[in-house]
């Protein structure tokens, strides 16, 4: 499933937004009306759906689509797949890379849907904890395989602009299931994952 260009995006939200932020910016002390800021509300609402487009992406089906019997049995690792996501209680951005895994049960899948599962709940009002559970049940769910395993290192624009304005903070969250809940399969993930092949 491709992204929504903004000439796809609805135009009666598109139209309700830029009230809204028009309004914002006169709330904030603002002159709307000035040039700077004519276009604003609409260049806002238009990147508020891009960025929150996952809403109307479906992770499973995007999986179903490029479904394969295959008899591959060892570990698949798609690694620094780049995300970009909103925290849901300031609005502001997190980003960092997504690291996922699974081990095939008999089925695989395009290695590019493993990138977009993560776009899909990354593209979502979010908390790193639960995009990285949404991504490995989605893969359990729908490929069933033997294991999925997902590590996320983000830095959170709420933590770097403002609140305690740590600059260098990386926030790490992981699950796993299946094979990965054994410790000798997640450690050779989280080598191969920590290390720079040739």
């Amino acid at each position: 499933m491709a992204y929504k260009k903004e000439e796809h995006f609805d135009p009666h939200i598109t139209d309700a937004l830029m009230a809204h932020y028009r309004s914002s910016l006169e709330l904030l002390g603002e002159d709307a009306d000035r040039e700077g800021l004519l276009d604003t509300p609409k260049r806002v609402a238009k990147a508020m759906q891009f960025l929150t487009q996952g809403y109307n992406m479906d992770a499973r089906q995007i999986l179903e689509a490029a479904k394969f019997h295959e008899s591959y049995s060892e570990m698949v690792i798609v690694k620094d797949i780049e995300l970009y996501s909103l925290c849901e209680h300031h609005m502001l951005p997190f980003f960092g890379k997504a690291h996922v895994a699974y081990i095939p049960n008999g089925v695989i899948t395009g290695l590019s849907k493993i990138a977009r599962v993560v776009d899909t709940f990354a593209r979502r009002l979010q908390v790193q904890e639960r995009l990285t559970h949404q991504i490995l049940d989605a893969i359990q769910e729908t490929l069933q395989p033997m294991g999925v395993a997902v590590v996320i290192e983000a830095q959170h624009l709420c933590m770097m602009m403002r609140g305690v304005q740590k600059q260098n903070s990386v926030t790490t969250t992981s699950a796993f299931s299946g094979q990965f809940e054994a410790q000798e399969t997640r450690s050779e993930f989280l080598r191969l994952i920590s290390s720079k092949l040739n």
